[in-house]
């Protein structure tokens, strides 16, 4: 028997993380002769106890909590508490796990834009070259044909430079955009478009100069604007933990007209970094000497990203949608804050989503438990516990912890946020998913051995079906999913730079395609996958089952991995994968799926 369950409103009357002055009611069943909750947030010491009414089989309180994130259990006497199980329900036991509790500011609003809809990533060199003739500068190298692979091999001094370009550019973006609107996409997130030194361009050079050979300010603008004709809006990555050596700001090499830091301490970016013996020594991220690391509390820094006419305040302007804040669990929450000010004075239908690897409400990053979503910093995180969890089900028949995974989520974050999770299955950070389902033994090879792993047809067959069982979940689960460019087509690669290849726009997969622009009108015709409440009907057995409703529509999802399936409900249901109308029970082999519906939602 259930004693306590934080996701049905008779146990706790609000779902997920609650807003301030809103009073929560939290109930208990069982026979006990006392229940006490206790909780306390990371500052407290001692736990607040308020002791439960009892009623008719069960024990009530009501409360009111200030604005912070809360861990809370109950004392039932005789040593014995009521904590969270694996099953993510309470249970009796005398070492409780805690159930967490966020209250967040009441006025915390997230844009909605973005729900329902598609993020497309792009990294930006190597999606699609309008413009023939490049300029290359010294020490960069353009590659001969689009087909050719990345370079990933260090040079004689042991570097990998990442100086090697295929040329995409704004213009090649503007190309595709009726591809990109066809499949269904509303949001394109860029890899950073910067001047910099790399492809990759994480090693910022200058904040206020496009890259070049990604196109001009003014072919920014136009791809802004073209984007908006196909209600797709553009996504900028900010990159504001480090920059590059070979910048405005640091000048290692000289090769700006300024007094960088590295050259003088009277330069007015000295402050910007902490340099541990001048200059040779200093701190970078993880180690890396070209990424020298910003001191996150630097002002100057601070103001001049997020001041009036700083670099947010700048590109906002220009009608960008949003950005992807990269590593945001290395910047300081004051830092996150005036972020969000200054975006959302400038447009606050803005997104601001943040790079964290973890469960985002409750981080503790170098010590200090973040704050993301009380209402002064986020509006969302790329989603990798999500990731994670649907991969090993995909993979291992783990439907246990993806079921745990989703109602974790569902507990954790405040609905809006739950919404606009980006929910990502790979990215420039992570193998491609063609290639991880591919199941190639892959562990102890060198770089290079991993360069010549490709598919066979056979399996890229097997994988593909997975994929498409992975990203059936990723587009129906809650959140919004974002397709990294060219997982939708079939493209392979096991490591950075090779999961960093060109798009291959002369050797398609459209059978993948087609199953993308399916999922893509899912999301278009059923409002109940923007904000619709989530039930889950099955997890076992390598099996996952649940539904998305609001009132408009209702959606059944089934996905199956090592077992078949046996579903039973009552009346006739149409399957929108084959096209199918089942009565009374539909059965799934092993690796399938199904997307049911009644007839009068078609």
């Amino acid at each position: 028997m259930c004693c306590f369950n934080p996701l049905d409103k008779f146990y706790k009357n609000y779902l997920g993380a609650v807003p301030s002055d809103f009073e929560l009611i939290l109930r208990v069943k069982g026979n006990f002769d006392s229940c006490i909750l206790l909780v306390k947030n990371d500052k407290d010491i001692e736990d607040l106890r308020i002791k439960m009414d009892k009623k008719n089989g069960y024990f009530e309180c009501k409360l009111n909590l200030n604005i912070g994130l809360y861990f809370y259990c109950f004392d039932i006497g005789n040593g014995k508490f009521i904590g969270l199980n694996r099953q993510y329900l309470g249970e009796i036991t005398f070492k409780p796990k805690r159930f967490q509790l966020s209250i967040y500011d009441k006025n915390f609003n997230v844009p909605n834009w973005l729900n329902g809809g598609v993020i497309y990533q792009i990294f930006p060199d190597r999606f699609n070259r309008f413009e023939k003739e490049k300029h290359i500068e010294n020490g960069k190298l353009l590659h001969s044909s689009w087909d050719e692979q990345p370079l990933f091999l260090p040079n004689e001094n042991g570097k990998v430079l990442n100086n090697d370009f295929f040329g995409g550019d704004f213009k090649g973006i503007i190309e595709k955009l009726p591809y990109l609107s066809d499949l269904g996409v509303t949001a394109i997130y860029l890899n950073p478009i910067f001047k910099a030194y790399s492809n990759h361009r994480y090693d910022t050079g200058d904040y206020f100069k496009i890259d070049p050979l990604l196109g001009t300010e003014d072919d920014f603008i136009e791809l802004i604007n073209s984007a908006n004709e196909y209600n797709i809006k553009i996504i900028l990555d900010g990159v504001f933990n480090h920059t590059g050596d070979d910048s405005v700001y640091f000048n290692k090499y000289n090769n700006y007209d300024c007094l960088g830091a590295y050259q003088s301490q009277n330069s007015p970016y000295f402050a910007w970094y902490d340099f541990e013996n001048y200059p040779n020594e200093y701190k970078s991220w993880w180690g890396i000497t070209v990424l020298p690391a910003i001191n996150k509390d630097c002002d100057s820094f601070i103001d001049f990203i997020a001041g009036d006419n700083g670099v947010l305040d700048y590109y906002t302007k220009l009608g960008v949608g949003g950005w992807r804040l990269d590593v945001v669990d290395e910047l300081s929450s004051k830092f996150v804050k005036n972020i969000r000010k200054t975006v959302k004075k400038v447009n606050k239908d803005a997104i601001i989503i943040g790079e964290v690897w973890e469960d985002a409400s409750n981080k503790i990053a170098y010590s200090n438990r973040c704050e993301y979503f009380l209402g002064f910093e986020l509006d969302s995180v790329m989603n990798y516990p999500l990731k994670n969890a649907i991969i090993s089900f995909i993979l291992n028949g783990d439907s246990k912890q993806l079921a745990y995974i989703v109602k974790e989520q569902l507990d954790h974050y405040p609905t809006i946020v739950l919404n606009s999770l980006m929910n990502i299955l790979s990215t420039h950070d992570t193998a491609r998913l063609l290639s991880v389902f591919g199941n190639k033994q892959t562990k102890n090879l060198t770089k290079l051995e991993l360069s010549k792993i490709k598919l066979n047809n056979e399996e890229i067959l097997i994988a593909k079906n997975k994929v498409k069982l992975a990203s059936l979940l990723q587009f129906t689960l809650c959140g919004v999913p974002s397709i990294y460019y060219g997982d939708e087509v079939g493209l392979e690669g096991l490591f950075d730079p090779m999961n960093r290849q060109t798009f291959p726009w002369d050797n398609i997969d459209y059978d993948l395609l087609k199953w993308y622009k399916f999922l893509g009108k899912l999301r278009q015709d059923f409002s109940s996958l923007k904000s619709g409440e989530y039930q889950e009907i099955y997890s076992s057995n390598g099996s996952f089952v649940f539904k998305r409703f609001d009132e408009n529509n209702e959606i059944l999802v089934a996905v199956t991995t090592n077992n078949k399936l046996n579903l039973r409900f009552d009346g006739i249901l149409h399957d929108l994968v084959t096209n199918t109308n089942f009565e009374k029970e539909i059965v799934l082999n092993e690796y399938n799926c199904a997307v049911l519906i009644k007839k009068r939602d078609i």
